[in-house]
C-alpha cells in the first residue's frame, strides 16, 4: 500500500509540474493538470494534498473548478482557443474523412461541455 501512495505522491509532483510549465508554454493546459496532482496527492498523502491546496498555484488555477465547478470566462476563453488550436493542426493535416469528423464530433462536444456543464464565474 505505500509504494501506492509513492506512485499517487509521484504522479502529482509530475502533474503539478507540468501544469506550471502550462502557466508559461500556451500549449500546456494547466487546469487539468493540476486538477490531476489534486486528485492524486489526495490519494497519495493527506500532508502533501494539504501542501498543494494552500499553494497560490492551485487556489488561482484549479479551485474554483474542485470546489463548485465553475471557471471565469476568460479561462473558459483561454482554454478553448488553446485547444482548438491543438485541434486544427491535426484537422489541417491529416487527409482522412472519418478523422476530420471525429475532430469535429470532438469540438462540438468540448463547446457543449464547456457551454452547459461548467459555470461561467464573475471575474
Amino acid at each position: 500500500m505505500k509504494l501506492l501512495n509513492y506512485m499517487f505522491i509521484a504522479i502529482g509532483i509530475l502533474c503539478a509540474g507540468i501544469g506550471m510549465i502550462g502557466i508559461l508554454v500556451p500549449v500546456l493546459p494547466t487546469t487539468p493538470f493540476l486538477i490531476l496532482a489534486s486528485v492524486c496527492f489526495v490519494k497519495g498523502s493527506h500532508k502533501f494534498d494539504k501542501w498543494f491546496k494552500g499553494t497560490k498555484l492551485y487556489r488561482n488555477y484549479a479551485e474554483d473548478f474542485v470546489n463548485d465547478r465553475s471557471m471565469t470566462l476568460a479561462r473558459k476563453v483561454k482554454l478553448m482557443a488553446i485547444s482548438d488550436f491543438m485541434l486544427l493542426i491535426p484537422f489541417i493535416k491529416i487527409d482522412n474523412f472519418y478523422l476530420r469528423m471525429f475532430i469535429i464530433a470532438v469540438v462540438i462536444t468540448k463547446y457543449w461541455y464547456f457551454i452547459f456543464k461548467i459555470k461561467t464565474k464573475p471575474e
